[in-house]
């Protein structure tokens, strides 16, 4: 089951409390709640690939690749997926892509989602 998110609120609550409220709510709250449609795990990898093919490898990419791991992508997985990926998005896109997937598929390390 999708974790209650509050990002949304924790960062932006009092500057932009309309954009925090969908963020966590519509978003998180809805969208990623609807597992009995997409499993956790499917939504993870579309997220993934779907940032990527935008060039977003920020924080933002970081906690979704820490959440397709805890969601079960196995390193070999995210390996197939990215390298899939680079042929439609873009191949420095998938550089970057990997460099932060190597970090967060190394052993014992960003077990848990920022």
């Amino acid at each position: 089951m999708a974790q209650k998110q509050t990002a949304g609120r924790d960062a932006l609550g009092t500057f932009a409390p309309k954009f925090a409220e969908l963020n966590d709510d519509v978003l998180f709250g809805e969208v990623w709640s609807r597992e009995d449609k997409l499993s956790l795990r499917d939504r993870s990898i579309v997220t993934v690939t779907a940032l990527m093919a935008q060039g977003l490898v920020d924080s933002s990419f970081q906690y979704h690749l820490i959440s397709a791991k805890n969601n079960g992508v196995t390193r070999q997985e995210i390996a197939e997926i990215l390298t899939h990926a680079a042929f439609y998005a873009g191949w420095p896109k998938a550089w970057a892509a990997f460099r932060m997937a190597k970090e967060v598929w190394t052993e014992g390390n960003a077990e848990k989602p920022l």
